[in-house]
């Protein structure tokens, strides 16, 4: 290799190196923030399904204190014509109930394997109460993605992004 070239090689390596490290990071502190939800797939067979539909709502916080909070819904779901969210109607208790999820608790990140622990305390999927929940995740750049047991059963892949950097303006 010429000596001209050197620099350059040595400064590419450098940047693939610095990249790589970038995607690879799997500690809970990279986690800590606030995610939208982009997708939730759940895999059928050969069929995909948005769990959510294809225009999901959803945010994931992962605290410094190793707490998180956790709502993803479907939008579109049905107004309560009651106007009495303890009103309602069958028809609109089920297509909300179908439509959402919401979780919180505590969270730590196994880095030798890669996962993300979940102690769920509460769940709107209350079967999930109390429960330890291991998911494979991976983090590039800023976006994350892990593999949920789902709440159907079927495994579901979550992808996050963080929201674009803003200036917060507060009252």
């Amino acid at each position: 290799m010429s000596r001209s070239l050197a620099p350059t090689v040595a400064v590419s390596v450098a940047l693939v190196c610095l990249a790589s490290s970038n995607a690879t990071a799997q500690t809970a502190k990279d986690l800590i923030g606030t995610w939208t939800l982009v997708s939730s797939i759940a895999q059928y067979g050969s069929t995909r399904v948005d769990t959510f539909g294809s225009n999901p709502s959803g945010t994931l916080v992962f605290g410094s204190d190793g707490r998180y909070a956790l709502v993803f819904m479907r939008s579109g779901l049905p107004k309560i014509a009651s106007n009495d969210r303890t009103l309602q109607t069958p028809h609109e208790s089920r297509a909300i109930g179908q439509g959402v999820i919401a979780h919180f608790g505590t969270y730590t990140v196994d880095q030798a394997d890669k996962v993300l622990v979940l102690h769920i305390e509460r769940s709107s999927f209350p079967n999930w109460n109390g429960m330890e929940q291991r998911r494979t995740f991976s983090l590039t750049g800023d976006e994350l993605t892990y593999t949920s047991p789902g709440s159907t059963g079927i495994v579901t892949r979550v992808t996050m992004r963080r929201p674009s950097t803003q200036q917060a303006t507060l009252p």
